[in-house]
C-alpha cells in the first residue's frame, strides 16, 4: 500500500504522536520511514538603520539550528528502528514550512504523510496560518493528521 511515508517534527508532544503512528504504520505495512525537520533560516533585517550582524555569527546560530533540527529527526529513526522499521533522517532549511514538507514529498518519492495539527480555528487560524492545511491542499498525495 504505502512505501515512504513522510513524518515531519518539531520534537513538541504533538509531533511525537504524529511520529508514535507513522513508526506504528509503517511497521504494518513493512514501509520505509522518513523523519522531516524544518530549520528556518537566520533573520536579517534590510531597514535602515537596522544593526548589521556578523557573517560569522549568523553561520554560527544556522550550523548550531541545523544540528538540533538533525537531532530531532534522528530520534525518529531511532523510534523508528526500535520498531524495526528502515528509516531516514533529513532536515531541510526553510521558511516555508509547507513548501519544505512538499519539497521533501517530492525529492524522496513520499506516498503519504503523517503530521499533527493544532486544530486551530477561527482567528487563530487565520493569524498563525496551518502548515497541516497548506500541506493537504497543495500536495498530490494522501495525508494522515492527527490532533
Amino acid at each position: 500500500m504505502y512505501q515512504r511515508i513522510l513524518v515531519p517534527t518539531d520534537g513538541s508532544a504533538l509531533s511525537k504522536k504524529a511520529i508514535k503512528s507513522a513508526v506504528e504504520l509503517a511497521a504494518s505495512l513493512g514501509a520505509e520511514v522518513i523523519a522531516l525537520n524544518v530549520v528556518p533560516r537566520y533573520p536579517q533585517s534590510y531597514f535602515e538603520g537596522s544593526i548589521s550582524v556578523n557573517p560569522a555569527e549568523v553561520a554560527r546560530v544556522e550550523k548550531q539550528w541545523l544540528e538540533q533540527g538533525q537531532a530531532i529527526a534522528d530520534e525518529v529513526g531511532k523510534a523508528a528502528a526500535k520498531a524495526g522499521v528502515k528509516a531516514r533522517a533529513i532536515t531541510v532549511k526553510s521558511d516555508l514550512v509547507a513548501e519544505a514538507i512538499l519539497g521533501a514529498v517530492r525529492k524522496n518519492k513520499c506516498d503519504l504523510v503523517v503530521m499533527a495539527s493544532h486544530g486551530r480555528k477561527g482567528i487563530k487560524r487565520l493569524l498563525l496560518g496551518s502548515e497541516t492545511q497548506h500541506v493537504l491542499t497543495h500536495g498530490n498525495i494522501p495525508v494522515l493528521v492527527l490532533r
